[in-house]
């Protein structure tokens, strides 16, 4: 039995880079079905070569009852078969946008560009047009070798419209195979900057907690300390710079949930700089007086998203084997924002 089910499941995904997991095919196992690998299980159900089977299972993307298995595996009689992918079904056309991309590398398996803050990365959930996919179709209109709406190409991972940063796209099924199973298995190399609410009372601390989406908000992420609900979460960050009211700091992924840097802060006191979604676009640190409330009127302007920028980006490159490092600028809405906290705290020392 196949049911065709189109919806999004939280796997690995991080703030980024969360990889968000969409469900584009389910099978239900027959109470009869005999003992049978799950490469040649989804041979025999749906249209795809056994070798694409297989690498979807290296690259984690073949689950049973919820969870990844490797080719290998053998179907049970009720066993739930899904096969999952980095992009959600499309359900219009993807048409070609001339939309400026940053390009920091480029060869002929991959590239790597720093999206800006506002930019969607995949269509959908009312943005159809305007999006990272619609500008590599137009990008790559003249490439027949690339194809946006090919599941084996295209984005490894993601991150959210308002935060700004790098990200890899593959252009070969071989470089988005093994990119992806380097995701999954953890060992690329991320690090993030961020503007948070707070002094922080560490210079560098280790932040693990469940998460799941909130079950009050969905569109909300949370924080399940007692392990009973969500998903293992860790992350690692170090202050970077103390200014007043709010801290700079950066912070490594250990693991890549949905919206995770940003829950994880708000779940130690330290919501994120002007992230709507969880709060921090309230002044939750400072004084009472009417000057300084309007000074941080005059920085969510200035930089009117959640300050967060995905600043480093490490994979191994997939036919080369070199070790990959990437690091970029932080945006000018970022930098204006930290620039006009460190006066406000020079101006302030200056007074006393």
């Amino acid at each position: 039995m196949v049911e065709d089910k189109l919806y999004a499941d939280d796997i690995e995904l991080d703030d980024g880079d969360s990889r968000e997991m969409y469900e584009h095919y389910k099978l239900v196992a027959e109470k009869g079905q005999e003992l049978l690998r799950v490469d040649k299980f989804l041979v025999e159900h749906i249209s795809v070569s056994r070798n694409r089977i297989q690498q979807a299972a290296e690259a984690g993307c073949i689950l049973v009852n919820g969870k990844p298995v490797k080719s290998n595996y053998r179907v049970k009689p009720r066993d739930v078969v899904s096969i999952v992918m980095d992009r959600p079904p499309y359900e219009n056309e993807i048409l070609p946008e001339n939309i400026p991309l940053d390009v920091v590398y480029e060869d002929s398996e991959l590239l790597v560009v720093n999206k800006p803050a506002g930019l969607v990365v995949h269509p959908g959930h009312g943005n159809y047009s305007g999006t990272l996919l619609n500008a590599l179709a137009y990008r790559f209109r003249d490439d027949k070798n690339f194809d946006v709406t090919d599941p084996r190409l295209g984005l490894v991972h993601r991150i959210d419209k308002d935060t700004s940063g790098l990200l890899v796209i593959a252009k070969t099924p071989e470089a988005k195979t093994s990119l992806g199973k380097q995701f999954f298995d953890k060992t690329t190399s991320r690090k993030y900057v961020a503007l948070v609410w707070g002094r922080m009372e560490e210079s560098e601390g280790r932040i693990e907690g469940n998460i799941g989406r909130n079950p009050k908000d969905r569109l909300q992420m949370t924080v399940f300390p007692d392990g009973d609900q969500g998903k293992t979460a860790v992350t690692h960050y170090s202050t970077l710079e103390q200014l007043g009211y709010v801290s700079l700091v950066e912070c490594r992924l250990e693991t890549g949930r949905t919206h995770q840097i940003r829950v994880h802060m708000k779940y130690i006191g330290h919501t994120l700089f002007n992230d709507a979604r969880y709060g921090g676009d309230e002044v939750l640190k400072g004084t009472t007086f009417a000057k300084y409330r309007q000074f941080v009127q005059n920085c969510f302007e200035a930089c009117p998203r959640q300050a967060l920028h995905a600043k480093t980006l490490g994979f191994t490159h997939p036919t080369t084997g070199e070790r990959l490092f990437f690091d970029s600028e932080l945006p000018d809405d970022m930098t204006r924002l930290i620039e006009r906290w460190r006066t406000y705290v020079g101006s302030r020392e200056m007074m006393e």
